[in-house]
Protein backbone atom coordinates (compact mmCIF):
# COMPACT_ATOMS: atom_id res chain seq x y z
CA UNK A 1 0.00 0.00 0.00
CA UNK A 2 3.00 2.32 0.48
CA UNK A 3 4.29 2.65 -2.89
CA UNK A 4 0.49 2.91 -4.16
CA UNK A 5 0.14 5.71 -1.85
CA UNK A 6 2.83 8.05 -3.29
CA UNK A 7 1.43 7.02 -6.76
CA UNK A 8 -1.60 8.02 -5.97
CA UNK A 9 -0.66 11.13 -4.30
CA UNK A 10 1.28 11.76 -7.57
CA UNK A 11 -1.48 11.20 -9.88
CA UNK A 12 -3.50 13.89 -7.60
CA UNK A 13 -0.91 16.31 -8.17
CA UNK A 14 -0.68 15.56 -12.28
CA UNK A 15 3.32 15.36 -11.94
CA UNK A 16 4.89 13.81 -14.73
CA UNK A 17 8.51 12.40 -15.04
CA UNK A 18 9.11 10.61 -12.28
CA UNK A 19 10.27 7.54 -13.22
CA UNK A 20 8.55 4.08 -11.82
CA UNK A 21 11.22 1.68 -11.04
CA UNK A 22 9.48 -1.45 -9.93
CA UNK A 23 10.70 -4.19 -7.69
CA UNK A 24 9.67 -7.73 -7.05
CA UNK A 25 8.73 -7.85 -3.02
CA UNK A 26 7.80 -12.07 -3.86
CA UNK A 27 11.75 -12.76 -4.55
CA UNK A 28 13.31 -10.00 -1.36
CA UNK A 29 14.31 -7.52 -4.79
CA UNK A 30 14.03 -5.23 -2.12
CA UNK A 31 16.72 -6.55 0.19
CA UNK A 32 19.13 -6.64 -2.28
CA UNK A 33 22.79 -4.78 -2.29
CA UNK A 34 21.52 -2.22 -5.06
CA UNK A 35 18.32 -1.38 -3.22
CA UNK A 36 19.52 -1.36 0.32
CA UNK A 37 22.18 1.22 -1.34
CA UNK A 38 19.29 3.59 -1.65
CA UNK A 39 17.16 2.38 1.12
CA UNK A 40 19.28 1.05 3.87
CA UNK A 41 16.53 -0.88 5.66
CA UNK A 42 15.27 -2.44 2.58
CA UNK A 43 11.85 -0.56 2.63
CA UNK A 44 9.63 0.84 0.10
CA UNK A 45 8.83 3.04 -1.38
CA UNK A 46 12.13 5.61 -2.00
CA UNK A 47 12.35 8.62 -4.17
CA UNK A 48 15.61 9.36 -5.56
CA UNK A 49 16.10 13.03 -6.17
CA UNK A 50 17.82 14.18 -8.97
CA UNK A 51 21.33 15.53 -7.04
CA UNK A 52 21.60 11.57 -5.81
CA UNK A 53 19.56 12.15 -2.51
CA UNK A 54 16.96 9.68 -1.80
CA UNK A 55 14.07 10.23 0.35
CA UNK A 56 11.97 7.40 1.98
CA UNK A 57 9.04 7.04 4.17
CA UNK A 58 5.84 7.62 2.35
CA UNK A 59 5.17 11.12 4.27
CA UNK A 60 8.84 12.14 4.18
CA UNK A 61 8.13 11.72 -0.09
CA UNK A 62 4.85 13.11 -0.14
CA UNK A 63 6.04 16.29 1.30
CA UNK A 64 8.81 16.62 -0.62
CA UNK A 65 6.12 16.68 -3.79
CA UNK A 66 4.07 18.93 -1.90
CA UNK A 67 6.43 21.62 -1.59
CA UNK A 68 7.52 21.28 -5.30
CA UNK A 69 4.12 20.94 -6.66
CA UNK A 70 1.88 22.97 -3.94
CA UNK A 71 -1.53 23.20 -6.09
CA UNK A 72 -3.75 21.23 -5.45
CA UNK A 73 -2.84 21.33 -2.00
CA UNK A 74 -3.13 18.04 0.24
CA UNK A 75 -1.58 18.72 3.39
CA UNK A 76 -3.20 21.82 4.24
CA UNK A 77 -2.81 25.67 3.45
CA UNK A 78 -1.81 27.08 6.45
CA UNK A 79 -0.36 25.25 10.14
CA UNK A 80 -3.78 24.61 11.36
CA UNK A 81 -4.66 23.32 8.81
CA UNK A 82 -2.01 20.97 8.04
CA UNK A 83 -1.95 20.23 11.65
CA UNK A 84 -5.49 18.55 11.87
CA UNK A 85 -5.00 16.67 8.23
CA UNK A 86 -1.96 15.59 9.24
CA UNK A 87 -3.63 14.32 12.94
CA UNK A 88 -6.28 12.28 10.34
CA UNK A 89 -3.48 11.07 7.99
CA UNK A 90 -1.61 9.98 10.99
CA UNK A 91 -4.41 7.97 12.78
CA UNK A 92 -5.21 6.60 9.48
CA UNK A 93 -1.67 5.32 9.09
CA UNK A 94 -0.68 4.24 12.65
CA UNK A 95 -4.48 2.81 13.74
CA UNK A 96 -5.63 1.09 10.34
CA UNK A 97 -2.59 0.94 7.75
CA UNK A 98 -0.59 -0.72 9.89
CA UNK A 99 -2.91 -2.52 11.81
CA UNK A 100 -3.85 -4.00 8.44
CA UNK A 101 0.07 -4.70 7.62
CA UNK A 102 0.22 -6.22 10.49
CA UNK A 103 -2.98 -8.42 10.75
CA UNK A 104 -1.77 -9.56 7.09
CA UNK A 105 1.72 -9.68 7.55
CA UNK A 106 1.21 -12.40 10.43
CA UNK A 107 -1.75 -14.20 8.86
CA UNK A 108 -1.51 -14.69 5.17
CA UNK A 109 0.20 -17.64 4.46
CA UNK A 110 1.60 -16.14 1.49
CA UNK A 111 3.58 -13.67 3.34
CA UNK A 112 5.01 -16.22 5.20
CA UNK A 113 8.33 -15.62 3.32
CA UNK A 114 8.82 -12.20 3.76
CA UNK A 115 7.12 -11.68 7.48
CA UNK A 116 9.19 -14.63 9.72
CA UNK A 117 8.34 -15.67 12.12
CA UNK A 118 4.95 -14.85 11.88
CA UNK A 119 2.77 -14.61 15.00
CA UNK A 120 -1.20 -15.57 13.78
CA UNK A 121 -2.54 -15.05 17.02
CA UNK A 122 -0.70 -11.14 17.16
CA UNK A 123 -2.10 -11.46 13.34
CA UNK A 124 -5.57 -11.67 13.97
CA UNK A 125 -5.83 -9.22 17.67
CA UNK A 126 -4.81 -6.72 14.56
CA UNK A 127 -7.30 -7.88 12.39
CA UNK A 128 -9.76 -7.32 15.15
CA UNK A 129 -8.83 -3.41 16.54
CA UNK A 130 -8.58 -2.64 12.22
CA UNK A 131 -12.54 -3.18 12.92
CA UNK A 132 -12.16 -0.78 15.65
CA UNK A 133 -10.73 1.68 14.18
CA UNK A 134 -12.93 1.42 10.67
CA UNK A 135 -15.97 1.33 12.92
CA UNK A 136 -14.40 4.58 14.49
CA UNK A 137 -13.88 6.20 11.02
CA UNK A 138 -17.46 5.32 9.68
CA UNK A 139 -19.03 7.40 12.45
CA UNK A 140 -16.64 10.35 11.58
CA UNK A 141 -17.73 10.05 8.07
CA UNK A 142 -21.09 10.20 9.20
CA UNK A 143 -20.62 14.09 9.36
CA UNK A 144 -17.91 15.08 7.27
CA UNK A 145 -17.73 13.76 3.73
CA UNK A 146 -13.63 13.09 4.07
CA UNK A 147 -10.96 11.63 6.18
CA UNK A 148 -9.55 15.18 7.69
CA UNK A 149 -12.92 17.04 7.12
CA UNK A 150 -14.34 18.88 4.41
CA UNK A 151 -11.70 18.13 1.31
CA UNK A 152 -9.67 15.39 -0.01
CA UNK A 153 -6.44 15.35 1.40
CA UNK A 154 -3.42 12.84 2.07
CA UNK A 155 -5.28 11.25 4.95
CA UNK A 156 -7.96 10.10 2.13
CA UNK A 157 -4.93 8.63 -0.26
CA UNK A 158 -3.73 6.74 2.86
CA UNK A 159 -6.74 5.76 3.91
CA UNK A 160 -7.58 4.36 0.51
CA UNK A 161 -4.60 2.23 -0.32
CA UNK A 162 -5.08 0.99 3.39
CA UNK A 163 -8.74 -0.23 2.83
CA UNK A 164 -7.84 -1.48 -0.56
CA UNK A 165 -5.40 -3.46 0.52
CA UNK A 166 -7.21 -5.09 3.44
CA UNK A 167 -10.24 -5.89 0.80
CA UNK A 168 -7.83 -7.87 -1.24
CA UNK A 169 -6.01 -9.74 1.64
CA UNK A 170 -7.78 -9.68 4.64
CA UNK A 171 -11.23 -9.62 2.88
CA UNK A 172 -12.58 -6.87 4.66
CA UNK A 173 -15.49 -4.80 3.04
CA UNK A 174 -16.94 -2.16 5.06
CA UNK A 175 -20.35 -1.63 4.30
CA UNK A 176 -20.59 -5.70 4.80
CA UNK A 177 -19.76 -5.42 8.29
CA UNK A 178 -22.25 -2.58 8.52
CA UNK A 179 -19.94 0.70 7.92
CA UNK A 180 -22.37 2.10 5.85
CA UNK A 181 -20.49 5.78 5.95
CA UNK A 182 -17.00 4.30 5.22
CA UNK A 183 -18.38 2.19 2.24
CA UNK A 184 -20.02 4.95 0.69
CA UNK A 185 -16.58 7.06 1.15
CA UNK A 186 -14.60 4.16 -0.31
CA UNK A 187 -16.98 4.17 -3.43
CA UNK A 188 -16.57 7.82 -3.98
CA UNK A 189 -12.77 7.84 -3.74
CA UNK A 190 -12.58 4.75 -5.98
CA UNK A 191 -13.84 6.88 -8.60
CA UNK A 192 -11.10 8.98 -8.66
CA UNK A 193 -8.49 8.65 -11.42
CA UNK A 194 -5.94 8.89 -9.26
CA UNK A 195 -7.35 5.89 -7.76
CA UNK A 196 -7.04 3.65 -11.43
Amino acid sequence: PNPRRVTMFIAEKGIEGIERVPLDLSVNEHKGEAFRAKSPLAKVPALELDDGRVLTETRAICTYLEGLVPEPNLMGADFEERAFIEMADRRVEWYLSAGIANCVRHTHPGLAALEQPQFPDFGASQGQKVREVARWLDQCLAGQPFMAGERFTIADITAFCALEFARGLMKFVPGAEGMANLQAWRDRIVQRPSAA
